[in-house]
């Protein structure tokens, strides 16, 4: 069990914060695993109304971690890496009841995965979200990745997002249908997310169950057959190495496209 994933029962609510603030929350794999296991388990306590996941410090999630790629040398690592993810995302689209991203600062590749899987994204100003992996290791997001954000803000912007590089702030990620809220102050954050909590758990909860489920079927569908070609074309790739390196380096890549 990582300590660097805490829970912590409020009211009626689950809360999940990830706790790394020195590395702005970029997740390790077991830090993915941690909350796979924890939202998986929320679902045989019926007293669980809502699930919240957070981050600590002035971050919600900043991606993966980069070390976790160190080693990456083979398309069985990198297929393995991205089932993982559908699996750990799936967990947390699977939960029962409504799910909440409360979002600040870094909202970042598996950062903005992890959002998109939740039901709802309540964001302070300081957030800000994006999929800059063109810029910094040369990977790709999944396709169910990409089917998320696409669910969202439709199959336009996902390829500006990603084929610009570029982050945006709370207020265009709200205009874009990425954010469900933006609060007016970053000490606003915690108490609307609790406001929200409170009205979601008065509702009919089978209500609540059934319209995620339903969405969830339809958005597993919407997949396409295969696509594990170009996920190893990415992370099998010299630039992803080149990428990798550094960025652990501090320095800018130069990518050859090989």
């Amino acid at each position: 069990m990582t300590e660097e994933i805490r829970t912590e029962r409020r009211g009626d609510a689950l809360w999940i914060t990830v706790d790394r603030p020195l590395a702005r929350n970029a997740m390790t794999f077991a830090m993915y695993d941690r909350i796979a296991a924890i939202c998986r388990d929320a679902n045989s306590d019926p007293s669980v109304r809502a699930v919240v996941i957070t981050g600590a410090g002035e971050a919600f999630v900043a991606g993966t971690d980069i070390a976790q790629f160190r080693d990456f040398t083979t398309a069985e690592q990198a297929l393995e890496y991205e089932r993982r993810m559908d699996d750990w995302l799936g967990a947390i689209e699977g939960v029962r009841v409504p799910t909440i991203a409360a979002l600040s600062g870094p909202v970042v590749g598996g950062g903005l995965a992890m959002a998109a899987a939740c039901d709802l994204r309540i964001a302070a100003p300081s957030a800000k979200f994006g999929v800059p992996v063109a810029r910094t290791l040369g990977n790709c997001f999944s396709a169910a990745n990409l089917v998320r954000l696409s669910a969202l803000v439709g199959i336009g912007r996902v390829k500006e997002l990603v084929l610009t590089a570029r982050l945006i702030d709370a207020q265009e990620a709200r205009a874009i249908g990425l954010v469900t809220e933006v609060v007016a102050g970053e000490d606003a954050l915690v108490t609307r997310v609790e406001e929200l909590v409170e009205t979601l758990a008065s509702f009919a909860p089978l209500t609540l169950h059934a319209t995620k489920e339903v969405l969830r079927r339809i958005r597993q569908r919407m997949l396409p057959y295969e696509a594990s070609d170009l996920v190893a074309l990415c992370y099998t790739s010299d630039d992803f190495r080149e990428g990798v390196a550094a960025f652990i380096e501090r320095r800018k890549p130069v990518w050859k496209g090989q």
